[in-house]
């Protein structure tokens, strides 16, 4: 009997985990569910899950494995009205880049016997360029040639460890344990930065003097540079993770603040060997850059030694689910 994975949220990122695992049929009954009815029947007739369910209790009761795809502002609400329909064993996995909120909460609300482990996806390097969001952008290659960072709360079975690096390669990318901290840092730099950029963008230029007639020839460079809050889940989470995560967000805004500063003196100074200089190792890091990500050759990438454990459905059968299940 195939063993359930529910994945509540049906974005681009829930559904693409819901495509990439229909190749495992045989094994896996993918459960769906959405806040929206036509998001489930939209993600259904794409083929994104096997069934949809959207009362959430039904959803979750007889699932080995939930996946949260929702923005952080939901998180807490969601593993509160879960809590008490989860089996005995259940991993219960969430795709926030942001996780020290995530873990905080999922030690308070989560039953004895239920397990918590945090994915932080980097996708596949060519949807790099791609800005749209949502049920209709989902791929079931999204995630192939990319990472995932693993986050294991203190005290989790090393079984359930395993069982979601498992997962994150059963949907076509590799898995990577990190720590929580420095998790929370790297995103801080690389997803949340951007966003708070963008936002910065906006605020100096919308409806500031000029922009009235500037609003008619932004283009191209304009659009991508504030692109970070075109498919920012929403404002609430983007706010939650800022505060929530503030040391390293308030170090990666004095860093950039500095590297403007700089830019800024040079031009005031009329440098010009400094201001080529910056230009010409920012446009130089970013050619390295995208031409490391798109080979995802991460030859040095820190792995975890992986225990001699039986295949995932095997885990899914036995191991942390050999108890008995109980209803909460």
């Amino acid at each position: 009997m195939p063993v359930q994975i529910t994945i509540i949220g049906l974005g681009q990122i829930g559904a693409s985990m819901g495509l990439a695992l229909a190749t495992h049929k045989e094994s896996i009954l993918r459960v769906g569910h959405d806040k929206k009815r036509e998001v489930e029947r939209e993600a259904l007739e794409m083929g994104v899950a096997d069934k949809m369910e959207h009362n959430l209790p039904t959803a979750v009761q007889d699932a080995k494995m939930v996946v949260l795809s929702i923005p952080l502002s939901q998180v807490k609400e969601t593993l509160e009205f879960i809590a008490p329909d989860l089996q005995e064993g259940a991993v219960v996995l969430d795709t926030t880049p942001i996780k020290a909120g995530v873990q905080k909460w999922a030690k308070e609300i989560l039953p004895d016997g239920c397990y918590y482990v945090g994915l932080a996806p980097a996708l596949n390097p060519e949807a790099l360029h791609d800005f749209g969001a949502g049920l209709t952008t989902a791929k079931a290659d999204l995630f192939s040639k990319g990472l995932f960072m693993i986050d294991a709360p203190v005290g989790v079975p090393e079984e359930a460890v395993v069982l979601a690096m498992d997962f994150v390669r059963l949907l076509g990318a590799e898995p990577v344990l990190a720590d929580p901290l420095e998790s929370d840092g790297l995103m801080s730099t690389v997803h949340l930065l951007p966003q708070l950029m963008a936002a910065s963008l906006l605020n100096a230029t919308i409806d500031q003097p000029g922009w009235l007639d500037a609003r008619k020839v932004a283009g191209r460079a304009y659009a991508v540079a504030t692109s970070g809050m075109a498919y920012s889940d929403e404002i609430d989470s983007l706010r939650m993770s800022a505060l929530q995560n503030r040391a390293s967000v308030v170090h990666a805004l004095d860093v950039i603040i500095a590297s403007l500063r700089g830019l800024r003196d040079d031009i005031e100074n009329e440098n010009d060997e400094g201001l080529a200089l910056r230009l010409e190792s920012a446009l130089k890091g970013r050619q390295r850059w995208m031409s490391e990500r798109l080979a995802a050759n991460w030859a040095n990438t820190k792995r975890a030694d992986t225990p001699d454990y039986p295949s995932m459905s095997e885990r899914l059968f036995g191991g942390l689910f050999a108890k008995k299940n109980r209803k909460k």
